[in-house]
């Protein structure tokens, strides 16, 4: 039963490759995430906003034509008095004479022209939205580093746990060929009981490290998937080997340069966006101008019968609107205060960065340096790891050694391979990192 296990797990690894899937170098993975991630997309959706933005900010000071109209019906009209000699010149003035004035319906409809000739909100308003396009271009190529960035360290993990996952089924193919050569021995009586169940132990340590990898392959596919922005219903395969992606990943040669980081950038232009808010501020304390026209008719009936004939009087005039703030209690200061000091934080953390990004610049030149020196020691070890063990299974299949150091070197082994993926991934990482500080990921 045990070898019939053995036997369908390492064929479903062998035809696998041949199963229907979308296979992906790094290359082509990272491409495949700048078309679909959803992130992205977003991103992009935000530069649309910012522009039609634009076109809302300009419009406020192009020409406006609003149209109105109403119409009254008096239940009661309204009374009015005067004096009773503006009607008779020979009446007592103290008398008052009462009269209803109006009709029971009338009508106006008008048509009105504003054009904004000067606010100074309106002008930093204007700039503003421009600068806003801008801000959000910017930040289109920063979600897209951050998306390349996750796709590459998860198609890295997946590399790395195929290999892994490649290791343990070689482990597990020649544990389980001993086991079968050893239990001939067993019935011959040429071995122990007691050794031969360290090796079904050794065995079933091995396809229990197997499902482990492959839970780890599984799980890294997954993750890879959900940074691509691939369907997870879907099979995926990467193409690279650990070989390929050591030759694709090298450390990168460009100088230095803080100006060049994309969150520094971001932050200048945040910085840049309060100090227009600052302006505007500032502004508001200017008088404002804009200039009117309007035409309209007014009719009068005491029947509702605006649609026949009857008079309808005309109405037009121009004229400009001035708006100068006076008095605000102190609001006004306190707001342009507010502003100001949104820039001086912004000065502060654009600071702050710089420290950061040279401080993670160094760290990661010495993570780079460490890992690869480890990585290099990790394959010299896992080799004569795999060595030993291998020539520990030849002597213990001629009698030299019992299946007991036979399992020491197979732990010893094991160890070696997770040291060896771990050391592999941090390089990588480390790689990955100095890229995304020097502007490279993109």
């Amino acid at each position: 039963m045990r070898k019939w296990l053995i036997s369908l797990s390492l064929l479903s690894v062998w035809i696998s490759p041949f199963a229907q899937s979308n296979s992906f170098s790094l290359q082509e993975a990272k491409a495949y995430a700048l078309e679909n991630s959803d992130k992205i997309k977003n991103a992009i959706l935000d530069l649309d906003i910012a522009n039609e933005k634009v076109k809302d900010t300009r419009a406020i000071g192009l020409p406006q034509i609003n149209g109105n109209g109403s119409f009254n019906n008096f239940i009661n009209l309204p009374v009015q008095v005067v004096s009773a000699n503006f009607m008779n010149p020979n009446a007592d003035p103290n008398d008052l004479v009462a009269f209803k004035a109006g009709t029971d319906f009338n009508m106006s409809g008008n048509i009105q022209a504003t054009q904004l000739i000067f606010n100074g909100s309106y002008i930093v308003g204007l700039q503003v939205s421009k600068f806003y396009t801008q801000f959000r271009e910017t930040s289109i190529q920063k979600t897209k580093e951050d998306v390349i960035f996750d796709v590459i360290q998860a198609y890295n993990t997946v590399v790395a746990a195929k290999a892994n996952l490649k290791f343990i089924d070689s482990i597990v193919l020649i544990t389980n060929s001993l086991v079968e050569k050893q239990r001939n021995y067993l019935e011959l009586g040429l071995m122990t009981q007691e050794d031969m169940d360290q090796l079904e132990f050794a065995l079933s340590t091995a396809m229990t490290n197997q499902t482990a990898a492959q839970l780890q392959v599984d799980n890294a596919t997954a993750l890879l998937k959900l940074a691509m922005g691939f369907p997870q219903n879907q099979s995926i395969e990467v193409t690279e080997s650990v070989e390929s992606l050591m030759l694709l990943n090298h450390t990168s040669t460009s100088t230095f340069s803080i100006e060049k980081n994309l969150t520094y950038q971001l932050l200048n232009e945040q910085k840049e966006l309060n100090q227009y808010a600052l302006k505007e501020k500032k502004y508001l304390s200017l008088p404002s101008l804009s200039a009117v026209v309007q035409h309209g008719y007014n009719a009068y009936r005491n029947e509702f019968n605006f649609l026949s004939k009857g008079d309808w009087y005309s109405q037009t005039f121009w004229g400009l609107q001035l708006g100068v703030p006076i008095y605000s209690s102190g609001r006004s200061r306190a707001q342009v205060n507010q502003a100001r000091l949104e820039v001086v934080k912004n000065e502060n953390s654009i600071h702050e960065l710089e420290q950061a990004l040279t401080f993670q610049e160094q760290q990661a030149k010495n993570n780079l340096s460490s890992s690869k020196k480890q990585l290099d020691l990790q394959n010299q070890n896992i080799g004569l790891a795999k060595k030993i063990y291998e020539n520990a299974v030849i002597k213990e299949q001629i009698g030299k050694i019992n299946s007991i150091d036979v399992s020491q070197k197979y732990n010893q082994l094991i160890q070696s391979q997770a040291q060896y993926i771990n050391a592999l991934l941090q390089y990588l990482n480390a790689q990955l990192q100095l890229e995304k500080i020097h502007n490279n990921i993109n």
